[in-house]
């Protein structure tokens, strides 16, 4: 297992700041989610900047306007632009919404034959991340919601996966059941590891309510060998680079120790 930084996990941050802390916790890598940064088409020399520092495993796509960018459809082509640019392994993105509504956006989607080829070029590995359960009185406002519909829809459109625990966690708290339907599809490339609960997503481990030590005992149990990202919110770091540097230290050495993985532990320095 590869274990990455989602930097969406400490967006207050310049983006150089973010890959140096991760390098000096001992991440692999980093998630970079398309943002502001990027605003008409621009984002390949901070990219270029930044994969000095430490590997970028993959990119999110937006999930908001970014000006330049057009829509859904034009803002994925473009990420995926960027990875083949920047060699890239890897690109998520979020599946249309019914709720805004993103119609024309479902409709491409829909029509798409092979995910891997028409959108990835046989460059870059597309992957669709399953999405909470966020609307007005908990009711999901994406497409493919159900497990059973986004893993039919994986396999006819040769598609992979982002598994989110997070979002997962807002339908079902204890959602071991469905991870193992998306794990024996072959299809997961990626993870989203944070924690969820009392209404907040993306949280530190062991701040929310979800059996992620179990979770992660899944993963080294059955070989899982694609990547964990780990993806928080900024609100759960306490203020200043060292106290960010020993919190981010704290929940790396945990990963490593519930999952084998190959990263080492980091040894926390006296501050």
């Amino acid at each position: 297992m590869q274990l990455n930084l989602s930097a969406g996990s400490l967006y207050t941050l310049p983006l150089p700041d973010i890959f140096h802390l991760a390098a000096d916790v001992g991440f692999s890598g980093i998630e970079v989610i398309v943002n502001h940064d990027f605003d008409y088409a621009g984002g390949l020399p901070l990219l270029e900047e930044v994969q000095k520092i430490l590997p970028i495993a993959s990119l999110h796509a937006p999930f908001f306007d970014i000006n330049g960018w057009g829509d859904k459809i034009l803002q994925l082509q473009k990420t995926v632009d960027l990875a083949i640019a920047c060699n890239i392994p890897l690109v998520n993105f979020h599946p249309p919404t019914w709720f805004s509504p993103e119609l024309k956006f479902w409709n491409w989607f829909r029509k798409i034959k092979d995910f891997q080829q028409e959108v990835g070029r046989g460059q870059v590995t597309i992957t669709l991340e399953n999405m909470p359960a966020d609307g007005p009185l908990g009711c999901h406002r994406y497409f493919l919601h159900q497990t059973v519909a986004m893993l039919d829809f994986a396999r006819q459109h040769n598609l992979f996966l982002t598994f989110d625990t997070a979002h997962m966690g807002t339908c079902k708290t204890n959602f071991l059941t469905d991870f193992h339907d998306y794990y024996d599809s072959g299809r997961i490339r990626n993870v989203h590891f944070s924690d969820y609960g009392y209404g907040r997503e993306h949280l530190l481990p062991g701040h929310g309510i979800l059996p992620l030590t179990r979770f992660l005992n899944h993963l080294r149990e059955s070989n899982y060998d694609g990547t964990i990202t780990l993806e928080l919110s900024p609100s759960e770091f306490p203020k200043g680079l060292e106290r960010i540097r020993t919190s981010l230290t704290e929940v790396y050495n945990y990963l490593c120790r519930e999952t084998n993985a190959e990263n080492s532990p980091k040894i926390l320095e006296a501050i």
